[in-house]
């Protein structure tokens, strides 16, 4: 029988039906143990990764028998040898696949699960909560941009509903005998109902600076109307509602608020960094859910804060391949 190895192995450089360049082409959901560093402390995470690579329009396909390879040798590196930053894992896999695959450039996408410790608002009590911790890198042969980020849980109160609830008490206080002033004072007093949503925030950051994870944790978390725990008792549970009722939030206002806390509470960052925010507020009262996302550069941002209009918002597709 003839040997018809080379065939095989020239498949993917060959001409493809239809000369079109791809944007990205390559795999995705595979599953990996990396080792992340925070500071001092290092643990071992279980990770989702994404790895991909722009495709040529005379070359038919990538060689995905490669991208195992790589991961292994670049994860086996993180794992086995000094441990890194998740955002620096992803760039270390990106310049392997550029190497490796011969590609002008790489993209990867990293989610891990990461244990929080946490300790309940009122009780005290010791609880563990899951978030997501997101590193993304690209590169070229001469050049690699990363970002890192977090996705984490809360709650949001419907500020409208509120308004509603608010101005139906006040008409039945005030034909129960109550005057505009007492109304006024008990509206302040007793939290209005409405109703809640368990919302989803991301916040990504591209940047050269090291940023900690728990910050951002922190800024998504606050930028809902309160934070969620695995473990409440009866206090903290009356803590928890009574906090989102009091500080009932839109989906959009999740977005600015991240934003606008970013900016105050992390003052290192560069004008032409990158930043992300997304808010996803799954709705109890209706069939579908709610979202809202802002992304520009920091100085975009900042510009617009101080009240000049931008003509652009800078995606991080256009910030990984600047």
């Amino acid at each position: 029988m003839p040997d018809r190895s080379h065939l095989v192995d020239d498949m993917q450089a060959s001409a493809p039906p239809v000369e079109l360049a791809l944007s990205r082409a390559g795999v995705t959901g595979v599953q990996k143990a990396i080792r992340i560093r925070r500071g001092d402390a290092e643990t071992v995470m279980a990770a989702d990764i994404e790895c991909t690579v722009d495709l040529a329009r005379g070359q038919k396909g990538v060689h995905m028998s490669r991208f195992p390879e790589v991961f292994d040798e670049a994860i086996g590196d993180a794992v086995l040898g000094e441990a890194r930053i998740i955002e620096e894992i992803a760039e270390v896999i990106a310049r392997h696949i550029v190497e490796r695959q011969n590609a002008h450039r790489a993209e990867v996408r990293i989610t891990a699960r990461w244990p929080m410790r946490r300790v309940t608002p009122v009780t005290g009590l010791p609880t563990q909560e899951m978030v997501s911790l997101i590193g993304i890198a690209a590169a070229t042969a001469d050049a690699s941009r990363r970002v890192v980020g977090v996705e984490a849980t809360g709650i949001n109160a419907c500020p409208c509903a509120q308004g509603l609830v608010a101005g139906r008490a006040a008409e039945r206080l005030t034909d129960a005998g109550f005057g505009a002033e007492a109304i006024e004072q008990i509206l302040e007093l007793v939290p209005i109902a409405t109703h809640n949503q368990r919302g989803k925030g991301t916040l990504l950051v591209g940047t050269t600076s090291e940023i900690d994870a728990e910050t951002l944790v922190d800024l998504v978390e606050r930028s809902m109307s309160a934070p969620v725990f695995e473990l409440l008792k009866r206090p903290d549970e009356l803590f928890v509602v009574e906090h989102a009722h009091l500080q009932p939030r839109f989906v959009e206002d999740s977005v600015r608020v991240a934003l606008k806390n970013l900016l105050d509470e992390v003052p290192g960052l560069a004008n032409d960094d990158f930043v992300l925010s997304r808010q996803v507020n799954l709705e109890t009262i209706h069939a579908h859910d709610v979202l809202a996302e802002r992304w520009g550069t920091v100085g975009e941002l900042r510009s617009e804060m101080q009240g000049t209009e931008t003509a652009r918002q800078t995606t991080l597709a256009d910030w990984l391949t600047a």
